[in-house]
């Protein structure tokens, strides 16, 4: 199966020349140019691994990672910017980036990167477990037992998981 990346980068030859890369590597890839996009196109698409600007209109590449966060979203994300201060990178891995590339950047690097990111997504495991009716979305973060929709909190679907994984 072809991996899918979202590319939120508001530099319209930059997203441009990523994507044929990407392309070219037999990617799917999905581009915004916007912060608000990025955060709504994550959560729509559910894509494999983020490439993500940090310096965007509307809602900053920061706060688009802060908030996929927050909200219990593992996917992946490479954060792409020009800041390279260690503080920025800092920042930039707190706020639950997974890597950090400084522009101007090598396209052999960045290929190199979301290759060792994929590997990695995909030697967890498949993103669905099941046992019975119970279904557990490891992307979505959801559980349902037949047709319904259980709610639990972060630490009740982490063990949940767990048990899954490991039923012994």
């Amino acid at each position: 199966m072809t991996a899918h990346i979202l590319l939120v980068e508001d530099e319209a030859k930059l997203a441009r020349m990523i994507e044929l890369e990407l392309s070219y590597e037999a990617y799917q890839v999905s581009v915004v140019h916007d912060g608000l996009a990025g955060l709504t196109a994550a959560r729509d698409l559910q894509p494999d691994l983020i490439i993500l600007d940090w310096l965007l209109p509307g809602l900053s590449g920061l706060e688009v990672c802060r908030r996929l966060r927050t909200t219990g979203d593992k996917v992946s994300i490479i954060l792409l910017t020009a800041k390279d201060d260690v503080s920025d990178r800092v920042l930039g891995l707190d706020a639950g980036a997974d890597d950090y590339v400084v522009k101007p950047f090598s396209i052999e690097e960045l290929l190199a990167r979301v290759r060792a990111h994929l590997r990695r997504t995909s030697e967890t495991g498949p993103d669905i477990l099941q046992f019975a009716d119970l279904r557990l979305n490891r992307r979505t973060r959801e559980v349902h037992r037949g047709d319904r929709l259980i709610e639990l909190t972060a630490k009740e679907f982490d063990l949940l998981d767990y048990l899954l994984v490991h039923p012994q």
